[in-house]
């Protein structure tokens, strides 16, 4: 049980890194942001919308070219938003952590010293079928 101890740790110090702190403050304020959970809702109802004209027998394009336009934009919307960046931003950054946790711990499985073994240029995706080489 003693990897069990070590991956609570390490679950423990990732809580602990700023990447993760600043993920989470950003989802959260992404979750208290009124007017983009309000796009959101938006994009949802546009795309439902674009899923019901799509599915019809009588298809009005362009009805459906107008709510494939209106859903992009809402897109954009929801994209260029200010919270909406630091979020991606944030999660981009934890997301490449994980991934060099993961390569770490895939490479040691395969026999790798854990003292030496360095995370691949250009990270790991977690996937050893999109992997170029790590040993």
């Amino acid at each position: 049980m003693d990897v069990i101890k070590a991956a609570r740790n390490l679950g423990k110090s990732m809580q602990e890194d700023p990447r993760f702190v600043e993920y989470a403050r950003t989802k959260l304020a992404l979750d208290k942001d009124e007017e983009l959970q309000n796009k959101v809702g938006e994009f949802n109802v546009a795309r439902m919308n674009i899923e019901r004209l799509g599915e019809s027998e009588d298809r009005d394009e362009e009805k459906f070219r107008a709510a494939n336009l209106e859903l992009r934009e809402i897109y954009d919307a929801i994209m260029n938003n200010e919270t909406m960046k630091a979020y991606n931003e944030a999660k981009a950054a934890v997301d490449k952590m994980l991934g060099d946790v993961m390569a770490i711990i895939q490479m040691c499985s395969e026999g790798a010293d854990p003292e030496t073994c360095e995370i691949p240029e250009g990270g790991c995706t977690g996937s050893c079928s999109t992997c170029s080489g790590c040993h």
